[in-house]
């Protein structure tokens, strides 16, 4: 199958571009602030990861049926990516947070010229994000698998 014409390939990756967009837009409306760097980042609402796989499951339910193997492949395949954009991530972006206030506090013992680069803290999904994005997901899925 090429995968120019393949319909779960495109309806994953316009779930996870229009949920790129709209972290952007929410970001434009709730901080009024532009913030296109948001587009190419993990984390925030909605999240891409629920989205990107909740279209893919949904498109493949709706032209495989419910009970097909690559349904049960995507089902599993997107409650990994959720439990660690939910889990591990989230856990590791806590972790840097920590970290930063620790490396800001303590700056003061730390030798000029030698500034570490704050971590990335935004990493991993709240349980509204992830919802958030399931939902993108899902509608985008079902565009894709009803045509």
């Amino acid at each position: 199958m090429d995968l120019f014409a393949n319909k779960m390939f495109w309806s994953a990756f316009w779930g996870m571009t229009i949920a790129q967009i709209l972290k952007v837009i929410l970001i434009l409306i709730f901080e009024r602030r532009l913030d296109f760097k948001r587009i190419k980042e993990t984390g925030g609402m909605p999240s891409s990861h629920s989205a990107t796989v909740a279209a893919l499951t949904t498109t493949c339910g709706m032209l495989y049926g419910l009970s097909s193997p690559y349904f049960a492949i995507c089902i599993v395949f997107g409650i990994i990516v959720v439990h660690d954009a939910t889990g591990v991530r989230r856990a590791a972006g806590k972790h840097a947070e920590i970290l930063n206030n620790l490396v800001t506090e303590l700056s003061h013992l730390i030798e000029q010229g030698k500034n570490e680069k704050a971590l990335k803290t935004l990493l991993g999904h709240t349980y509204p994000q992830v919802f958030a994005g399931t939902i993108v997901g899902m509608i985008i899925g079902y565009f894709f698998g009803k045509s």
